[in-house]
């Protein structure tokens, strides 16, 4: 298991950073990685952005060195959202079938986290977020059919959207992990528009289903100081609380938001008027 650390940057200093050290301090490039859990601690809330591709070998969950930990949910809640083909997760024994785009909330102290491997022509890739958690609650499996969906936007402003709210508190307690994706519909490339900010939490966008030859232009930073992080399929990038987040891709793409922070109120943010971003 490969785990890396990521600290947190004033929006000042961003300001200063040039492309190579604006993607070293943000994006997630190889989170995917054939019989292996990769992860990235993130100094933003303390939220761990990680990948599991099993294809001939089981893989468990271990503490690593960051944590301080005698196993990996001694402190933390974790979200899994399998974005490949069916799989299997075993947690504490209780072993829970993933479809593709379906969600697993498991919570603080669980002991044993496993994740299987699946048809070696259609693997599971397992896309998890976990954050510090104050409380147990219990493990609970999500599919589709029972996140809270909505359709926003439309192919007049290149956003024709549906957002699927996987693990969020409409639809399961967690205490303070949100998740859910977002699938733009053929025509649409813009995401998150109108943007905003919220400094009760940060974000971490994972970008997936993104075609072949195609890519997403990931926008970060304040309102008024913006830059761009060009991103390819199955990449991840962390979003600090001063910054907008919002993308646009060369194709239609599907993308995960997974959020950590003192709030759990979903439409807690600040709107940015389109025109005064700079």
């Amino acid at each position: 298991m490969s785990a890396s650390i990521r600290f947190a940057i004033h929006a000042r200093e961003f300001k200063t950073l040039d492309t190579q050290q604006l993607r070293e301090a943000f994006l997630m490039e190889d989170l995917f990685v054939a019989d292996q859990i990769q992860l990235v601690y993130s100094h933003y809330d303390r939220l761990i952005v990680g990948g599991a591709l099993p294809m001939k070998n089981s893989l468990p969950l271990q503490p690593v060195e960051m944590l301080k930990a005698n196993f990996f949910l001694e402190r933390r809640e974790l979200g899994i959202i399998n974005v490949g083909g069916p799989g299997k997760v075993v947690a504490d024994g209780v072993s829970y079938t993933l479809g593709n785009k379906e969600a697993l909330y498991i919570g603080r102290g669980t002991k044993d986290v496993t994740f299987h491997p699946g048809d070696a022509a259609n693997p599971p890739y397992y896309y998890f977020n976990s954050a510090p958690a104050h409380a147990v609650y219990p493990t609970k499996k999500v599919s589709l059919a029972e996140a809270e969906t909505v359709v926003l936007g439309s192919l007049e402003t290149s956003n024709h959207r549906t957002i699927r709210k996987l693990l969020i508190n409409s639809v399961l307690e967690t205490c303070q992990l949100q998740m859910g994706l977002t699938e733009l519909k053929p025509g649409s490339v813009w995401n998150t528009m109108p943007p905003h900010t919220h400094d009760r939490r940060m974000e971490a966008y994972f970008y997936f289903d993104v075609p072949e030859n195609q890519m997403v232009c990931h926008f970060i930073g304040e309102p008024q100081e913006t830059r761009h992080v060009w991103m390819k399929n199955r990449q991840a990038v962390f979003s600090p609380p001063w910054s907008i987040h919002s993308g646009a891709g060369t194709s239609n793409y599907s993308f995960i938001w997974g959020m950590a922070g003192e709030n759990l109120d979903y439409s807690d943010m600040d709107a940015v008027k389109v025109t005064e971003l700079k």
